[in-house]
């Protein structure tokens, strides 16, 4: 897969994260765009390097969209414990 396709995915990956765990981000949309491209590139790496699952240049693999969407949540709860979640 391209960057650009990694862009796209972690744009998506942000977007369904922030479906799963609702509520207000320090950051709106922007940092919540940015957590969901990170946490692509984060869940592709670990994905590959530690889970003997290398990433295919398949746009539509399972679990390709699994370890993204798991890396923009990660980042996303990270993020919300370090710079306070802001519900109300």
């Amino acid at each position: 897969m391209t960057i650009i396709s990694w862009i796209l995915l972690g744009l998506l990956a942000g977007a369904i994260a922030k479906f799963l765990l609702p509520g207000r981000d320090p950051g709106g949309l922007i940092g919540t765009t940015l957590i969901g491209i990170a946490g692509a590139f984060i869940g592709g790496w670990i994905s590959a390097r530690w889970m003997d699952h290398p990433i295919t240049q398949n746009f539509y693999d399972g679990a390709t969209w699994a370890a993204a969407i798991g890396g923009s949540l990660v980042l996303l709860i990270a993020y919300r414990l370090l710079l306070g979640n802001s519900r109300t």
